[in-house]
């Protein structure tokens, strides 16, 4: 069965929502290393349609510029990118298509074949499904020593059911960022 890793920039008072307006002056080469590691190499990339079209809109061009992250970049062009949306969508991106069918059941399947990991990045909708459902295995949170105050939360009030987790494992960046890695919770 195939593993399912999703990756967020949380700040410390779990705020996800526009990463790209404060997360970047935490970013170094000890985040690069981590991101790569759990998105750069999944085979698979599953996306809510928002932060699809944010990739697609900056990493194309990444992979041609010949910068630092254009061997991300590629990884991601490479990848299989399947976007969830209940809107049908046409893609300027390669190697992308959309989720046939409801979230949960498509992703069953999706585990199910044969491949590599499956990552996500941001899609916090997605991701909360995912975590509800049992079927996300790793939660990588970037934890920046920031607090935003207002803003989408990760886990917000409106859960039905506590989520159980277990820490598998947390570094400290040399900026002050944790990289927390959570699974689920053993059953008792």
């Amino acid at each position: 069965m195939r593993k399912i890793t999703a990756g967020l920039f949380i700040a410390a008072d779990g705020v996800v929502q526009d990463p790209h307006t404060w997360h970047f002056p935490y970013y170094n080469d000890e985040m690069g290393a981590a991101v790569s590691a759990q998105l750069g190499a999944a085979d698979t990339v599953l996306f809510g349609r928002v932060t699809y079209d944010g990739f697609a809109a900056a990493w194309p061009a990444r992979e041609t510029s010949g910068e630092a992250d254009a061997p991300m970049a590629k990884a991601l062009g490479d990848a299989r990118k399947i976007v969830v949306s209940h809107t049908p969508l046409e893609f300027a991106w390669r190697n992308s298509e959309q989720l046939q069918g409801e979230l949960l059941p498509g992703v069953r399947a999706l585990k199910q074949q044969e491949g590599g990991p499956i990552a996500l990045s941001g899609s916090v909708s997605v991701v909360r499904q995912l975590l509800a459902a049992g079927l996300l295995d790793e939660l990588h949170l970037f934890v920046h020593p920031i607090a935003l105050g207002p803003g989408l939360r990760l886990f917000d009030e409106g859960a039905a059911e506590p989520i159980k987790l277990k820490l598998l494992s947390c570094a400290t960046f040399r900026t002050g960022v944790l990289h927390v890695v959570y699974g689920p919770a053993d059953e008792a």
